[in-house]
């Protein structure tokens, strides 16, 4: 079994089960009540999942959506900050096994800057978890810019984890199914970073990381088409759309336990763009690992997705 970095691996503050307790609407109680006592431990339970399947250290973040649905800013940043503490301290009990990503609130770009720079320096957290949209707003508006120029300037990464649509797609009315995890989230999710491309984010702050989940939501298999419809639009950019994907895009595994979707993202981005995740505890830590360690791989390239990119964007080597 090869050792493992684990970067999508959920929690929840007590100061956020509200918010959080919408998203498994539908879900069977046993399940939900399940899914939350998870999200809520940091012991044993966690622990022994790590441990069968290899996962020397879990970057924990906020289930979302958090505060990207709160309407009151002031709130927004207070729980946000108050999540934050919550995890410091329960890293500090195990700094061995948990790291951290932030949880901010960007519905004022200045205080979720700020936040950021807290968690980065003084709580030692590696970047933020945004959980889609915040009330509407995504990462491309302008007015964001503050923020993106600390994330630049602190070298954090971000990573952009999947959240409801501001008005569910109409074209999946009458199939539940295919809401949510199915399909609506990564089309929201890969059309969110999208915007950042599109957008001109990576022109005005190259050195931004932007992790995504699910091997890429789906952006990896359409390189082409984005260079080829950008050029027919007019769209002006530095440089194509894809090498911005290749440039300043990681991906994980996360929920997506796959050898075709893997072999695309590892070739479409290159090996070193690939990096290791469970979804705990919405996906299990054990099937994650048991595709890791048994996906027919170079076992130099394995050891790489599984831990050490990871390591390196990190900065934990």
């Amino acid at each position: 079994m090869v050792s493992k970095i684990a970067l999508e691996e959920h929690f929840l503050s007590p100061g956020l089960v509200e918010d959080w307790l919408p998203t498994v609407t539908g879900v069977p109680q046993a399940k939900a009540d399940q899914l939350l006592q998870q999200l809520m431990d940091f012991g044993d339970r966690r622990l022994e999942a790590m441990d069968k399947a290899g996962i020397e250290r879990a970057i924990l973040s906020i289930s979302g959506p958090g505060v990207q649905a709160e309407r009151d800013t002031a709130a927004a940043i207070r729980k946000a900050q108050a999540a934050n503490d919550f995890l410091a301290l329960e890293i500090r009990e195990r700094p061995d096994r948990y790291s951290g990503l932030a949880h901010l609130a960007l519905q004022d770009a200045n205080a979720a800057a700020d936040e950021l720079e807290r968690c980065v320096r003084d709580l030692k957290f590696h970047g933020a978890m945004i959980n889609g949209h915040t009330n509407g707003q995504y990462l491309d508006d302008r007015a964001l810019d503050p923020f993106w120029e600390r994330v630049e300037e602190l070298g954090a990464l971000v990573y952009l984890h999947p959240a409801d649509p501001v008005v569910p797609a109409p074209v999946l009315d009458g199939h539940r199914a295919l809401r949510r995890a199915t399909w609506e989230w990564g089309f929201e999710t890969g059309s969110h970073a999208l915007r950042l491309v599109f957008g001109g984010v990576f022109d005005r702050f190259p050195k931004a990381k932007l992790v995504l989940g699910h091997m890429g939501e789906t952006l990896p298999y359409l390189l082409w088409r984005f260079d080829s419809r950008a050029e027919l639009y007019g769209v002006k950019l530095a440089k194509p759309p894809s090498q911005y994907i290749k440039e300043n895009i990681w991906v994980t595994i996360s929920g997506m336990y796959s050898v075709d979707p893997l072999y695309c993202a590892i070739t479409a981005l290159g090996p070193e763009r690939v990096m290791f995740a469970a979804d705990y505890p919405f996906e299990s830590s054990e099937e994650a690992a048991a595709f890791m360690d048994s996906t027919p791989l170079d076992e130099e390239l394995r050891a790489d997705i599984a831990r050490n990119n990871a390591e390196k964007l990190l900065g934990l080597t």
